[in-house]
């Protein structure tokens, strides 16, 4: 009888762009509530970050967005003595499995995700290979842990399915059933799909052009509270319940940041300010943002000028990822006969 798999939760970011509110309230919020809970692994995704033209010519540049995430995830909370911290790139097993799952996932899998579709835009045929495997090389960063569960975003859930997929056919082509589990999905608190504070139907993101339209982890107090008031809400008063939100992004949008960053529920926020007029509200919400977001980002700016301090703890982070992930990738190589 095969044994249930211990729990693992696997999750990381790419070091593209400054972090940003969404990421704290979406991720970093609950992951280091799962790391009292569960065995994590966290890790900055510098592999995933090449897959597009980010302007990373400088090698430097690539090294300095790595530590600066790896810096959000610890100030963040997230504690390295407990859960490993550490860049992808620094454990060859992700690049090793990702090869094999190439030869296992089937090209009508991958014409099917939508997330390529949208960043390759209209010209497919310029992007390249790598932002098209984009998700077998993520597949294979959950699965050499044999992660059983993962954090992921609406976004990223036709990957997750993918994944799961894989890890199927593999068993099933190397006739090692359960050899690889079916990680499931994590989504977790209020607001894990934080909008953009000048759009309230569509996500927060980093590559926004507008940078009015997110709150960066390293935006300072002036600029969370200035971006908090300046943003686009209706003409009408708050509303005095979950009905009257309806029709509404940019008021609910506004209402489930004030519950994630008060850990309060959307009902007591809308009892608490209903039928207030937003400037006030507004106001309320700068304070509590800049409480909570200015702890973080002045632990950010301690690390950051540490970066020796970073590399050690994404060393020591990779080597104790590497000790669960070597000796599952050697038993991939033994079932696909690289090795007997």
């Amino acid at each position: 009888m095969t044994a249930t798999p211990r729990p693992l939760v696997l999750s990381g970011m790419q070091p593209t762009n400054t972090l940003h509110l969404g990421n704290y309230l979406g991720a970093l919020k609950n992951w280091v509530k799962m790391q009292k809970e569960m065995d994590c692994l966290f890790c900055v995704v510098d592999m995933h970050a090449i897959t597009q033209d980010v302007g990373y010519q400088n090698p430097g540049e690539l090294a300095d967005a790595t530590r600066e995430v790896a810096a959000a995830y610890i100030a963040a909370g997230v504690d390295p003595a407990r859960t490993p911290i550490f860049n992808q790139a620094q454990v060859p097993e992700h690049a090793e499995l990702a090869w094999v799952f190439n030869c296992v996932a089937r090209l009508g899998w991958l014409d099917r995700m939508t997330q390529f579709k949208e960043k390759s835009g209209k010209h497919k045929e310029r992007a390249s290979v790598g932002l098209y495997t984009y998700p077998v090389l993520m597949a294979a960063d959950i699965l050499v842990y044999k992660a059983t569960h993962v954090p992921v975003g609406e976004d990223q859930k036709q990957h997750l399915e993918l994944a799961r997929d894989i890890a199927q056919k593999f068993n099933n082509d190397f006739k090692a059933p359960d050899f690889f589990p079916q990680p499931e999905p994590v989504i977790t608190g209020p607001a894990t799909r934080v909008m953009s504070l000048r759009d309230g139907t569509k996500k927060m993101s980093k590559s926004d052009e507008s940078d009015n339209s997110r709150i960066n982890l390293t935006d300072d107090a002036d600029a969370i509270a200035q971006k908090i008031r300046r943003a686009k809400t209706d003409p009408l008063a708050l509303p005095a319940s979950k009905k009257e939100l309806e029709g509404r992004p940019e008021a609910e949008n506004l209402i489930n940041i004030y519950a994630a960053l008060a850990d309060d529920s959307q009902d007591s926020v809308i009892a608490q300010f209903a039928g207030q007029q937003f400037s006030a509200f507004k106001n309320a919400l700068a304070d509590l943002a800049v409480d909570k977001l200015s702890p973080i980002q002045s632990e950010m700016r301690r690390l950051m000028g540490d970066k020796a301090e970073i590399d050690r703890i994404l060393h020591k982070g990779s080597e104790k990822a590497r000790t669960i992930a070597s000796p599952i990738m050697h038993e991939v190589k033994k079932l696909v006969g690289f090795v007997s």
